[in-house]
């Protein structure tokens, strides 16, 4: 049975998309069975792999609102498997509390189709609501990725106590899968010291490979295709490939 990973961090702008898309096509590159659940009501990620959000006959959301089949809503790209979001899924945290086992929706979705995959890659919305709660409640572990900036370490703090809070009441097997480190800038030494400071709140749990600013990265999306397959030589599609390499030694 495959594992599930939260790719979650409620600050916004900290590339949370971007690697969930590039590690799904990455880890599905490698020879993995992925499939990315979007659950981001900006339905990024689904458009990032090349899906036209208005032309899906069925969502994320009509599988936890509407009880659709799971695999009735998942659309197979050649860049992996992607559960895809919609505009509707943005009310979705609200129509959630009138029902039966709001927190548990996503997991009793995710585990009609657990079996069939290797990994199931959550996008998780920037925020610590309702729908990242389900996330969370659906997760065997979580990704957070972390921009060597100023404010990288802020709102990390917010984000452990969820987690904790999360563990005692809803998911006492949820762990830290790993600490992705994006946006480093190695001319400077704020970058470096950043990616120190990260290191050592999580030890053991930083991957070697550090995602640097990188155009390519920023473009490939507009073309609804992840780096790899839009400039596979840039710097942005070699260290999301290592990044993949690593994380499937881990799995």
């Amino acid at each position: 049975m495959g594992k599930v990973i939260a790719v979650v961090n409620q600050k916004g702008g900290v590339g949370k998309t971007t690697t969930a898309v590039n590690l799904t096509a990455g880890l599905h590159d490698l020879g993995l069975k992925v499939l990315l659940c979007d659950f981001d009501p900006q339905a990024n990620a689904t458009s990032g792999l090349g899906l036209e959000k208005r032309k899906l006959k069925h969502s994320v959301y009509e599988v936890i609102i509407d009880e659709v089949p799971t695999k009735d809503a998942i659309v197979p790209t050649k860049f992996g498997d992607v559960l895809p979001a919609s505009a509707d899924l943005a009310g979705a945290g609200v129509e959630l509390l009138s029902m039966a086992n709001p927190n548990f929706r996503l997991k009793e979705a995710l585990s009609q189709v657990k079996n069939q995959y290797d990994l199931i890659l959550i996008d998780c919305p920037p925020s610590l609501e309702m729908l990242t709660l389900n996330a969370l409640a659906a997760a065997d572990g979580i990704l957070i990725p972390v921009q060597c900036e100023y404010f990288a370490m802020e709102g990390l703090s917010d984000l452990m106590t969820t987690m904790r809070m999360v563990k005692k009441r809803i998911n006492p097997n949820l762990e830290i899968f790993s600490v992705i480190l994006t946006m480093f800038d190695g001319r400077t030494n704020f970058s470096t010291q950043v990616a120190q400071e990260v290191r050592r709140h999580f030890p053991g749990k930083v991957c070697a490979t550090v995602i640097p600013r990188n155009v390519r990265l920023a473009e490939a999306p507009s073309h609804g295709v992840p780096v790899a397959a839009y400039d596979k030589n840039s710097r942005g599609a070699v260290a999301y490939r290592a990044v993949a390499e690593e994380l499937k030694k881990k799995l």
